[in-house]
């Protein structure tokens, strides 16, 4: 018998997602303004000329509604890299491999206040529920463990080429892999990580403004080092 289809959200419960993702947004829009340490929700609250208590309706207090901003910049860059892969061929790993680092840094460019506020300097007096916030981080960093997963069974990861890993960081990557359940290769999270790594570093960079001014498009530059860290990893 075919499923029964979920019911249509109600009147009052789009409109209950209407006003949270207006909240979301101005709580962007103050922290694109003055930061992320200066986010308030009784300035928020001016800002979408309501009462103060009308949002503590949505979330309990700041740090609550921050949690819910950082999940919601994972889920967006974890969307971002999945919509990526399906404009690329599966039978190519190092385009995929490719495509991906390009769009993390245009993600970034587009939404760098979402971008700080998960990788930039963590806010003081906060601390991320792990059981709500780790799950989205894991979603923003699955497409690339997959393609590097990816070139490993198709045996174009060159391991060899790798130092030998200590072993107290291979505990440490195991520990990584059984935290979050993954199937995959424990050099494979290591090579992402690093992938990762080198890319986030120049987008930081270039975030921050402390690209030379010589480099009018840094899109070139991160082309180039993506395109470097696929050949030390596969090529021949």
């Amino acid at each position: 018998m075919p499923k029964n289809p979920q019911p249509s959200p109600t009147r009052r419960e789009k409109q209950r997602a209407a006003t949270r993702a207006e909240i979301l947004a101005t709580a962007y829009k103050q922290i694109a303004k003055e930061g992320a340490a200066a986010l308030s929700l009784r300035a928020i609250a001016r800002e979408m000329d309501v009462t103060a208590p009308a949002l503590y309706r949505y979330f309990a207090d700041r740090d609550e509604l921050v949690t819910a901003l950082i999940v919601e910049a994972y889920t967006s860059l974890g969307d971002s890299q999945k919509s990526t892969l399906e404009t690329v061929s599966k039978k190519d790993s190092a385009s995929r491999l490719f495509a991906l680092g390009i769009a993390y840094r245009d993600w970034a460019i587009t939404y760098p206040q979402r971008y700080q506020l998960i990788f930039g300097t963590p806010l003081a007096d906060y601390d991320a529920p792990e059981d709500t916030t780790t799950p989205a981080a894991a979603w923003a960093l699955a497409p690339l463990i997959d393609t590097v997963q990816a070139l490993y069974n198709e045996g174009n990861l060159r391991l060899e080429r790798l130092a030998k890993p200590s072993a107290k960081l291979k505990s440490m990557l195991e520990t990584w892999r059984q935290f979050t359940g993954s199937t995959v290769e424990t050099e494979v999270l290591y090579v992402a990580y690093v992938v990762w790594s080198r890319v986030h570093g120049l987008v930081m960079l270039e975030l921050g403004g402390q690209l030379p001014s010589f480099f009018t498009d840094p899109g070139e530059l991160f082309r180039r080092e993506i395109a470097t860290m696929i050949n030390q990893y596969t090529g021949e």
